[in-house]
């Protein structure tokens, strides 16, 4: 019987969190819901989940020693991993050792690095992905560019958010696209992959929660990307009966493969009814922010019900919906959101402001939710309320 007892005592749940952003916050908020304790890592200090949790700790978790020290120290129930700059060598040790990693330390292992996912995918379970090559230095790199051709796109095999991805349009832009891939991996400088260019209707985040119930799906979320980095989402995306049915059984073998109980972001590029395999991140998806106003259970519910061994029998989808990142440019660690009242004068819109301390160049600093009758609708209301905020950035 699954049982939960009083928060911050022996008899209670502990959850740690590797990685304090604004998915992590939201995260923490429905774990606490249940009464379970939550303890927020991070690389600096005051990062968004950390001003909801009961306690944190700021540490490089690239640092394996460090993060066995924090972790032997807590003693959680629960390890989760939010974010891809983690030891996870030392993730799976733990586990083996008795530890609880959401969904498994292996799962984290290879997702958070791009070659271990994509040879699982293509080679392990014989699924369609775009043509792609691995390169370890620049000799290498030039050679794997060669034999998928140009146009490509270049990412680093462990980064999110866009880092250091670039797109190859001739052969000009070689050196800056290893350039930006060495800078922009999360581990710092590293292997690469380069990717051949897929032909594609649209793309698409299908939401894959794996529990005690079994396997369910969210309804399917489309979304806009710039250099890799969410802008836009909305949901559902219209699919044929055929492509659904085909994108739900990648996501069932993957994340078969993967194990474990929580959600699942599966990235998939679709054509027509026919659909090709991208990535996928084994935890809540930014992309996924829009079911906090489309679905009863957002992502960050369904993840903290399903990792606690809780059943999920069923995802109530309330109405078509969108989500709009606010992107703030800029160097400073005060800024101001301004005229919410209008932004928010609207029925059906609602807004997260991250709370992140700071920003150094670009960075998503909250999101804007919209609901109506139809997507189209609910983008209109999203871009209407967008058109609305004014963002004041102060000088430090």
């Amino acid at each position: 019987m699954a049982k939960i007892g009083s928060v911050c005592t022996p008899v209670g749940k502990k959850a740690l969190l590797l990685g304090s952003g604004e998915l992590g916050k939201e995260v923490a908020l429905e774990l606490q819901r249940y009464g379970v304790e939550v303890v927020a890592c991070d690389r600096y200090p005051g990062a968004p989940a950390m001003q909801v949790a009961h306690r944190c700790h700021v540490f490089n978790m690239l640092d394996g020693a460090e993060l066995r020290r924090i972790i032997e120290l807590e003693k959680p129930d629960h390890i989760i991993p939010e974010v891809e700059a983690i030891a996870t060598p030392v993730l799976k040790e733990l586990e083996a050792e008795g530890y609880n990693v959401t969904p498994t330390a292996n799962a984290a292992w290879l997702t958070m690095n791009r070659e271990g996912i994509r040879r699982l995918a293509a080679e392990q379970l014989g699924i369609k992905t775009s043509p792609y090559r691995f390169a370890s230095d620049y000799n290498e790199f030039k050679k794997a560019i060669e034999e998928i051709g140009i146009p490509c796109v270049v990412k680093p095999i462990m980064s999110s958010s866009g880092h250091g991805q670039s797109t190859i349009k001739n052969t000009v832009d070689i050196d800056a696209a290893w350039k930006n891939a060495q800078e922009g991996g999360r581990a710092g400088a590293g292997r690469v992959i380069v990717e051949g260019f897929v032909d594609f209707d649209y793309e698409i985040t299908l939401l894959t929660v794996r529990s005690c119930s079994g396997t369910c799906y969210c309804e399917p979320v489309g979304h806009i990307q710039v250099n890799g980095d969410y802008r836009y989402s909305w949901q559902p995306q219209p699919m044929s009966p055929a492509a659904i049915e085909k994108a739900k059984d990648i996501a069932k073998k993957v994340t078969d493969a993967l194990g474990g109980y929580g959600i699942f972001g599966v990235e998939l590029f679709i054509k027509g009814d026919e659909v090709i395999f991208s990535e996928v991140s084994p935890r809540p998806h930014d992309t996924g922010m829009v079911t906090m106003i489309s679905q009863d259970l957002s992502e960050f519910g369904l993840h903290a019900r399903a990792l606690l061994g809780l059943p999920v029998p069923a995802i109530k989808f309330y109405s078509p919906s969108a989500s709009l990142a606010v992107v703030v440019e800029g160097d400073t660690d005060k800024i101001e959101m301004d005229c919410l009242e209008k932004v928010l004068e609207e029925p059906g819109v609602q807004m997260r402001i991250f709370g992140k301390p700071e920003v150094k160049g670009h960075r998503r600093m909250g999101v804007i939710l919209a609901t109506a009758d139809s997507i189209e609708e609910a983008r209109a209301k999203a871009d209407r309320a967008y058109s609305k905020l004014k963002v004041n950035v102060l000088p430090r």
